[in-house]
């Protein structure tokens, strides 16, 4: 498959290394597009609920194509969420075209745009309520796992999927981070401001939309999840869209995925950021 060319793509809440994470579907849309910027907006690996059990060879090809593209030449922005916090102290690093950081202000088509995790917005995120949040997050894991063994089944009868994770994730968002606020606290400040573009993640919610309130408007973009939605933001043509994964396109895409053994040594790979950080 040719790989179409994109001046920046958005990419947020993979959660590599979870039972609901779609790395082979990531991998072939990573496959299928030769961006100038690549921005990574958080939750890319999850911290929360890693195990060194549990992560697939396709989990890592996912991380092995991306340093592709940084290789290659495609500008790779890490900004850092909730789940991936845990590099927030190392925000800042700059290795060639690789830039750590928690937040990002660009000037993209003449356009300043703010872009950002989101996670700044959710209480559940912070403090006591943290504890809660984690142990959801670990609870929504267990549930995407029942919702594969579900699945299996109903191929084999010939039944369409059910998504049970869906249906309670859009639930959860709505009870307990209210969508629209969310949206509209991010415009707000955005609009505050003066961006002309606020990008986020994190409520796993794809969006794009124009927010006018008496001191101006912004136009309001989420890149969504691709633990559900399986969807990304794009910037061709000066003008930004929202993709939406459909495997009818990769239906003939035959990924060969080796298998990687790795050896790490915590302390000297700490020391090695520690002394970038400097």
């Amino acid at each position: 498959m040719e790989r179409r060319p994109l001046d920046v793509a958005i990419l947020s809440d993979l959660h590599l290394g979870t039972y609901g994470a779609k790395a082979r579907e990531v991998l072939n849309y990573l496959k299928s597009i030769a961006p100038q910027m690549l921005i990574l907006n958080g939750d890319i690996i999850d911290a929360w609920q890693f195990s060194k059990h549990y992560f697939p060879a396709s989990h890592m090809a996912v991380v092995k194509e991306i340093l592709c593209m940084l290789a290659k030449g495609t500008r790779v922005i890490y900004i850092t969420g909730n789940h991936d916090e845990i590099m927030r102290r190392y925000s800042g690093v700059e290795l060639g075209n690789f830039q750590l950081t928690d937040k990002l202000v660009i000037e993209i088509n003449s356009k300043m745009t703010w872009i950002f995790h989101g996670d700044v917005f959710d209480n559940t995120t912070r403090g006591s309520a943290k504890f809660w949040a984690k142990l959801g997050s670990n609870g929504y894991g267990f549930l995407m796992l029942l919702n594969r063994g579900i699945n299996a089944v109903m191929k084999v009868l010939g039944r369409e999927r059910v998504s049970l994770s869906k249906s309670i994730m859009a639930g959860v968002n709505k009870a307990v981070i209210r969508i629209n606020d969310f949206e509209m606290t991010a415009a707000e400040i955005a609009i505050e401001k003066k961006y002309d573009y606020v990008i986020c993640g994190h409520i796993h919610q794809p969006q794009k939309r124009l927010v006018e309130t008496e001191a101006g408007k912004v136009m309001y973009l989420n890149s969504g999840d691709w633990v559900e939605h399986m969807t990304s933001l794009e910037f061709y043509q000066n003008d930004w869209h929202i993709y939406t994964y459909d495997e009818k396109q990769f239906a003939n895409s035959k990924l060969e995925i080796e298998k990687t053994e790795l050896t790490v040594v915590t302390d000297e790979v700490n020391f090695y950021v520690q002394s970038l950080a400097i």
